[in-house]
């Protein structure tokens, strides 16, 4: 069934938004709870060997302090795995890491110990006490000294249908008969996941098969799943609490090291604790954007038809863990090439396990293709854009399926429009302001339009407001939001009278928050929710009232908080109307799913990113003076947010492209970024005004409300548009990023 969704002229603000900014909103290291002790984790110097001896004495003596927590005397989850160790040599998939499991050390600054205390402060000061000394092993952590030991992911090995494993099409290196050619290598740093709110959890174990936990997740049963296996618990007996969460972007969808830690040291003490990473911690302990090397060749005709693309990428991974993602996606379905060769590998070094970082592979992968496209573009002295209309693909030319929906070419023809391309110059260094010199760039970006299934409890109360609640979280793109304007056109009630509850696990089934897919998942489960009670509420009038008695769904209209018969005055209100009930609520439990549609089409959002970029001759410093970014993103819930999420998601590119680099000194094998002083993130001096703009057409296909995500595709692109500028403004091309001064004078 598809849900025509008219959004209202002015849509509503963020319903959170005053609890947040009164400091009323309450994160996971926020939850008072009585008796709570603190901890504290000690992290290794070194990056390879072995704890040889741990001098806990001074530390275990320190006032206040309850537990110091080691290998020696750790209490084991009684779900880990039978072996001993960590896989090592080769990589096999690998397990997360188990804390204070064994003496051996896999990366620096890896957790080795853990005081508990009566308070922070004499836990962190307990902490500096213990000391350790290590036999120290040969470590490899520099990308470049061990590209020879990359590896195929053990799931492309084991399935050479996997998504990651060696794809061909066509010819292989094929673009090499083409008679315009370019062959380019691009360097991505690794990037760390730097949100506002360090990353904490408060575990609490109300009996000895009982746990709550208070934690910053960005799914709430997915990791109530996994500590129920852990602590080999029935999944009902964990509960897992995150009903605010300060920022996440993939570092909440994998369940660290320091969870485990404060889940084992509550059971210890027998008390909750509280555990909170510090700004360093965050940065080796909670997953990374990978450092990734990429290689990339296009070939082309004069007339600018691509003939072929050959793209491979190394990215590094942990050595007990293996960590993949979607670098290639893009390269392989973007342009209508008749020969299309990746190659996906990864490393494993002696770091910590990396993570999805918003626009997870596929941003990375885009910087070397869309920069790429530029170049290629560059040397057929073809219009970048009109090259991309060129090789614009009219069905998936991967998995030979038509398109749901596909209005790439309406966002191409919207963002030209708005950023002036026409000013553009196709010889570079042509535009200048005195000593700035002046240059346009644009890069698309696509992402997968996923949905999966979702329940959603709706609640009539006898105030005649409508509560909802679902398992899922918000991290910041304004999910509750979102389902209170569904809520609001589904159920014919006005925004304040609804209340969206989330993030808790006892809630009806959500998944994670992650890959653009909660308004797709969760949004046509309020809709189900809405409608099953809209029904529940009709029979109920129909066996009270005389009026409404027989009629169906198709006769009566959901209005303003009234129930009314069609084409006529008669009416009552949904609180009258519940009054007619003996119980305090009235609710019914819903579900949505996904059908067979994706079987039989290709769903994909899609980004244009236009940036104007100011280069100074001298200095090399460069402003982003202007961003276009345009969407296809199909159904726009709320405008606010929406924009809200693709401003964001410049501003992550911006940090792409000109500041965000994490630096590590191989002679020891750790960050010497390590904080916001040090490791550079985009400030408002550094954002300019972006103009957002929607295509905001439907794709039923994908899900009953028409939407495809926009989270992804927010940053995917940004970075490359911002190089390509710059080549523009320069005639200098980088790829390496970020840009910094030094690299352009």
């Amino acid at each position: 069934m598809e849900i025509r969704f008219p959004a209202p002229d002015e849509p509503i603000t963020r319903v959170d938004g005053r609890l947040k900014v009164t400091g009323a909103a309450k994160y996971a290291a926020e939850y008072e709870l009585p008796n709570t002790k603190y901890a504290v984790l000690v992290t290794s110097t070194i990056a390879k060997g072995q704890i040889q001896s741990i001098n806990t004495k001074a530390a275990a003596q320190a006032p206040g302090v309850i537990a110091v927590v080691s290998h020696l005397n750790a209490l084991r989850p009684p779900g880990y795995p039978a072996d001993n160790e960590h896989p090592t040599e080769p990589p096999t998939g690998g397990i997360p890491l188990r804390p204070f499991h064994s003496n051996k050390i896999y990366f620096n600054g890896q957790p080795v110990a853990m005081v508990v205390a009566d308070t922070f402060e004499r836990a962190t000061y307990a902490a500096s006490l213990v000391k350790l000394q290590y036999a120290k092993e040969t470590h490899a952590t520099d990308i470049y000294q061990h590209l020879d030991k990359a590896v195929l992911p053990a799931s492309a090995a084991k399935n050479p249908k996997s998504p990651l494993a060696d794809y061909d099409r066509g010819e292989v290196d094929g673009y090499k008969k083409a008679p315009v050619q370019i062959e380019a290598e691009y360097e991505h740093p690794a990037e760390m996941h730097n949100p506002m709110e360090l990353q904490a959890i408060t575990a609490h174990w109300e009996a000895e098969d009982k746990l709550t936990i208070y934690d910053k997740v960005q799914g709430t049963q997915p990791t109530q799943l996994n500590f129920a296996k852990e602590w080999k618990l029935q999944p009902e007996n964990v509960k897992v609490i995150a009903k605010f969460v300060g920022g996440a972007f993939g570092n909440g969808l994998h369940n660290w090291p320091h969870e485990t830690a404060a889940i084992m040291a509550a059971k210890m003490v027998k008390n909750p604790v509280k555990l909170m990473l510090t700004r360093e911690q965050m940065f080796f302990m909670v997953g990374y954007r990978p450092k990734t090397l990429q290689k990339i060749a296009l070939g082309a005709t004069k007339d600018g038809k691509l003939v072929g693309i050959t793209h491979s990428s190394v990215g590094q991974t942990s050595s007990y863990e293996e960590f993949t993602e979607s670098t290639l996606q893009q390269s392989r379905m973007m342009y209508a090439a008749p020969n299309v060769s990746t190659r996906y590998r990864i490393l494993p070094l002696d770091v910590s396990t990396p993570i999805w970082m918003r626009g997870p592979g596929e941003a990375t992968g885009a910087f070397a293709l869309e920069c790429a496209m530029d170049e290629l573009a560059f040397e057929l002295n073809i219009d970048p854009l009109q090259f991309r209309v060129i090789n614009h693909t009219d069905s998936d030319p991967e998995k030979k399926l038509p398109w749901s929906t596909k209005y790439l070419k309406e966002c191409f023809d919207m963002g030209a429009k708005a950023i002036g391309w026409n000013k553009r110059q196709l010889k570079p260094a042509t535009l200048k302001d005195g000593p700035w010199q002046i240059g346009y760039g644009m890069a698309v970006g696509t992402f997968g339009a996923n949905r999966r299934g979702a329940k959603v409890r709706a609640t009539l109360l006898k105030d005649g407001r409508l509560l909802l609640q679902s398992a899922v979280t918000d991290i910041g793109p304004g999910t509750g939001t979102a389902m209170t304007q569904i809520a609001t056109e589904a159920f014919g009630i006005a925004p304040e009278n609804i209340v969206f509850d989330l993030g808790n696990s006892s809630f009806p089934e959500a998944g994670n928050q992650g890959g653009s897919s909660t308004v797709n998942s969760v949004g046509p489960a309020v809709v189900a929710a809405c409608k099953a009670l809209q029904l529940k509420l009709l029979q109920l009038a129909s066996s009270n009232i005389p009026d409404f008695k027989d009629k169906t769904i198709d006769q009566v209209t959901f209005e303003k908080g009234n129930l009314q018969l069609k084409g006529k005055s008669t009416k009552i209100s949904f609180k009258e109307l519940i009054d007619q009930k003996d119980a305090a609520t009235y609710d019914v439990l819903a579900e949505a799913k996904p059908g067979e549609e994706r079987k039989n089409f290709s769903m994909y959002s899609y980004s244009v990113h236009f940036a104007e970029v100011h280069v100074h001759a001298a200095t090399g410093m460069v402003k982003v003076k202007n961003v276009v970014t345009c969407a296809d993103a199909g159904t726009i819930i709320n405008q606010i947010t929406a924009s809200s999420q693709m401003i964001g998601g410049v501003t992550g590119g911006i940090g792409m492209a000109l500041h965000e680099a994490a630096v590590m000194d191989h002679r020891y094998g750790r960050y010497i970024t390590k904080d916001l002083a040090d490791y550079h993130v985009p400030v408002h001096a550094d954002v300019p005004k972006v103009e957002v703009l929607f295509v905001n057409k439907p794709d039923f296909k994908v899900d009953p409300l028409g939407t495809k995500g926009i989270g992804e595709i927010a940053i995917i692109g940004v970075a490359p548009a911002i190089l390509n500028a710059i080549f523009n403004a320069t005639g200098k091309r980088i790829r390496q990023l970020p840009v910094t001064p030094d690299k352009l004078i």
